[in-house]
C-alpha cells in the first residue's frame, strides 16, 4: 500500500511539475501597442475582408454554439431567442431586458437568473460569431503589436461594455487582411494569449464572411454549427 501511495504521490507531483512548465512556457505578457490611423486602417481592412457592410445589412443570423447554445438573432429588431436545455429566453440586446419563453412556470428571481445566464452565454457565444466586426465597437482602443515570435498583429482592447471589459485580442491577419487567429488575454483564460483559429469561412446570404471553426492547441474546437 505504501508503495502505491509512493507511485501516486510521484505521478501528482510529475503531474503538477508539467501543468507549471506548461505554464512558464505558454503563458505570455500583453505585448504593448501603438495607436493611432495605422492601427485604424489595418482594423478597418481587417473588417472589409470579411464585408462589414454584407455583416451590417445582415437582417437575422441563427447558429449553434459547440452544439450547446442555440441563437436566433433578430438584428434588425434587436432581438434574440437563446436556447439551452429545457430554457428559452428571448433577450431585446439594447435595453438589456428579457422574457422567459421556457420553462413556463418559474419564480421571479428564477426569470431574473435565467436572463442573466442568457445574456452571458450570447456576450461570449457571439464573440465566435462577428467578433472581428466590432474592433470600432464603443469603448475600443485599437494598436499595432510585435508578438515574441515576431508576427504582427492588431490588438484590440475593450475597455468597457460586455461580460469583461479590460479583455484585449491580437488578431493574426493574412495577406489580404482577412483573420486565421487570434490569441486572448481574457479574464476567463489561465493563460494569456492562447491563440485560437479563425477558419472554415461561410458566406452568409448577405455576403458576410464568418469563420466557423476556432481551433486551439490543434484539438479543441470552439465550433459554431447551423449557421444561416
Amino acid at each position: 500500500m505504501k508503495k502505491l501511495f509512493r507511485i501516486l504521490a510521484v505521478i501528482f507531483l510529475t503531474l503538477i511539475l508539467g501543468l507549471f512548465v506548461f505554464y512558464l512556457v505558454k503563458n505570455e505578457s500583453l505585448p504593448e501597442g501603438t495607436a493611432g490611423s495605422k492601427a485604424d486602417n489595418l482594423a478597418l481592412e481587417m473588417m472589409e475582408s470579411l464585408n462589414k457592410s454584407a455583416w451590417d445589412s445582415t437582417a437575422n443570423v441563427s447558429w449553434t454554439f459547440k452544439g450547446i447554445h442555440h441563437y436566433e438573432w433578430n438584428r434588425t429588431e434587436n432581438s434574440v431567442l437563446v436556447k439551452w436545455d429545457e430554457n428559452e429566453v428571448l433577450l431585446n440586446t439594447i435595453n438589456q431586458t428579457g422574457e422567459v419563453i421556457r420553462p413556463e412556470k418559474i419564480r421571479e428571481e428564477g426569470k431574473e437568473e435565467l436572463i442573466k445566464q442568457a445574456f452571458g452565454y450570447f456576450n461570449n457565444d457571439s464573440f465566435w460569431l462577428c467578433a472581428p466586426f466590432k474592433a470600432f465597437d464603443p469603448g475600443t482602443e485599437r494598436s499595432l503589436v510585435t508578438l515574441k515570435d515576431g508576427r504582427e498583429g492588431l490588438k484590440v482592447t475593450y475597455t468597457s461594455g460586455g461580460s469583461t471589459p479590460g479583455d484585449s485580442y491580437v488578431w493574426i491577419l493574412d495577406e489580404n487582411n482577412k483573420p486565421k487567429s487570434v490569441k486572448m488575454w481574457v479574464s476567463i483564460l489561465p493563460l494569456g494569449g492562447m491563440e485560437f483559429t479563425w477558419e472554415n469561412y461561410l458566406k452568409l446570404s448577405s455576403g458576410a464572411l464568418v469563420a466557423q471553426d476556432h481551433i486551439l492547441y490543434n484539438g479543441i474546437n470552439i465550433n459554431i454549427d447551423n449557421l444561416k
